[in-house]
């Protein structure tokens, strides 16, 4: 068998969730995989429901022409966009690095291995928006069959330009940031923007479909498809190959294609051990200055343990921070904005006033921060070393209190903050601010105790890719469904009670009944941590 193709098939199935499927005999794992699968695909489905109504937009407007453009644009933003996120970790300093090196492989076949496996895994994303906008073309230009193949067969090549290039800035972007003590600091900045971007992009969709403009919008996306295809060859020789059909402008696709990926990877694979030894070695290069050691206690020192090792991952800082980072831009953008006009425009012809709000004021700002606790996976996270703490002269106990110190840490500031300006904002007594700032501390409090209780009660450390435990692990979605819920409904609750009693006197049994569920939820962690 050819090698490359051994090595990517030995690849696929190790990390395949249907070979695990296969082979295990635990029942928790396999419902997990199911559960997962069942996920993707309905992520899969709403993507190509997106992608089927853009295809009707343009059909009704007579635009149909453009889909072609439209499905080549978004399949290599797609592309370039999840290569990005995944070349350091993936092609570039990955954690299998020394056992795959050590296997008699050319470098420069593991390096195109790699890129392929990323391809692939991404591939479901790329094919729901091809087959989608294939069907929604097919019905309303009604081409030829022989367009079908085509378009099908220039889908699974569109991405790899894409990729290519976003690899390679992913490669320059590790490459610099190895020098830094915090490597994976510029990446996540990336990150950062990205679900920035797509946050506001829910209002402009929403403004966009309730004052009418949904034809001016898709004749300047058209207008904007249209001239993206003119610089970016690629997206033109799609197009053109599947409107005329032209057979030779998808041979010409093709074959460009092969080329930049064969002339890519020949010097990659020539440096590939150099690159990866860079990556992995460059930070700890630096001259080292002896400075005066600090004391700290065990459970400081356990929650400074935790803020390292989020600082060192893209994807634990984008998920433990993105809450906090929207709170500090709330509580900032409320110095400058008229309440009023947020609540008309929060809640459309709803007899609202801001005073009627001052209520809800920490259970919003606790409503971003506490949307993700990190101890409902940081329990986790410890994985195959699990083994290492239990054998370390630290309680459980102690660890938790570390780790549930560490989300005290990031999640209070922010919250407080947030509190403060809402409370400025809304012209808040002094005493109804301060009762304000002690309800939120011990909604955190809470939103800490009980993440670890989720985190503690449902922990998996067989994990192969902390995504598993971070994004997709059963103690966070247990954590966090319920937590959103309840503090809608809190919210609602707050309000009422304003009403009818002293916005004080609410606070005051609010706090009461805060601090008593962080109580329990504390007492379940230390017993937990008996067992």
């Amino acid at each position: 068998m050819n090698k490359n193709i051994l090595l990517l098939k030995t690849l696929m199935k190790s990390t395949s969730s249907i070979n695990i499927y296969k082979h295990c005999k635990d029942n928790k794992k396999r419902g997990r995989i199911v559960g997962s699968i069942i996920g993707a695909s309905m992520l899969y489905l709403m993507l190509m429901c997106y992608c089927i109504f853009t295809c009707i937009g343009y059909g009704k407007f007579g635009l149909t022409a453009f889909i072609p453009d439209m499905c080549a644009m978004v399949i290599s933003l797609l592309a370039f966009v999840f290569t990005l996120f995944k070349t350091n970790g993936y092609l570039f300093g990955f954690k299998e690095y020394d056992m795959l090196m050590s296997l008699p492989f050319a470098p420069g076949t593991i390096a195109a291995c790699k890129f392929m496996y990323m391809y692939i895994k991404s591939l479901p994303w790329y094919m729901s928006v091809s087959l989608s906008m294939m069907a929604g073309y097919g019905i309303y230009e009604k081409p030829p069959f022989i367009v079908y193949p085509i378009w099908l067969i220039l889908s699974l090549v569109m991405p790899v330009i894409p990729m290519l290039a976003a690899a390679f800035i992913g490669f320059i972007i590790a490459r610099l940031g190895s020098g830094f003590k915090n490597k994976n600091i510029a990446q996540t900045v990336i990150t950062m923007i990205f679900i920035g971007l797509m946050f506001f992009l829910r209002f402009f969709l929403e403004d966009m479909f309730k004052n009418n403009k949904t034809e001016d919008v898709l004749n300047t996306v058209s207008a904007t498809t249209s001239k993206v295809s003119s610089i970016y060859m690629p997206m033109k020789w799609f197009s053109t190959a599947v409107t005329k059909p032209h057979i030779l402008y998808a041979l010409l696709f093709i074959s460009v294609t092969a080329v930049l990926f064969v002339v890519t990877f020949i010097p990659v694979g020539r440096s590939y051990r150099r690159i990866n030894s860079a990556l992995r070695s460059h930070a700890a290069s630096g001259g080292f200055v002896m400075k005066e050691q600090k004391q700290h206690s065990l459970v400081n020192a356990i929650a400074f343990k935790e803020f390292k090792r989020m600082t060192g991952s893209v994807v634990y800082m984008t998920n433990a921070m993105i809450g906090e980072i929207m709170c500090f831009a709330a509580g900032a953008a409320a110095l400058f904005i008229d309440p009023q006009k947020v609540i008309k425009a929060v809640a459309k012809d709803a007899p609202m006033t801001v005073e009627m709000l001052i209520p809800a004021i920490p259970f919003i700002a606790y409503f971003f921060v506490g949307m993700i606790a990190t101890t409902a996976f940081t329990p986790s996270l410890e994985g195959k070393n699990y083994w290492i703490v239990q054998s370390l002269p630290i309680s459980k106990k102690t660890l938790y209190q570390g780790k549930m110190l560490f989300n005290m840490y990031i999640t209070v500031p922010f919250a407080v903050f947030a509190v403060l300006t809402f409370s400025i904002c809304t012209k808040a007594s002094f005493l109804t601010t301060i009762l304000h700032i002690i309800l939120v501390v011990c909604l955190c409090a809470f939103s800490t105790s009980r993440g670890c209780v989720c985190g503690i009660k449902h922990m998996r450390l067989d994990w192969e890719n902390e995504v598993e435990v971070i994004k997709q692990g059963a103690a966070v979605a247990i954590y966090m469904f319920p937590n959103m819920f309840a503090t809608m409904g809190l919210v609602v609750l707050s309000v009422f009670l304003g009403t009818k009693i002293s916005v004080d006197i609410a606070t005051l049994v609010m706090i009461a009944s805060v601090s008593a569920a962080a109580l329990l939820s504390y007492r379940k962690v230390i017993t937990l941590s008996k067992d």
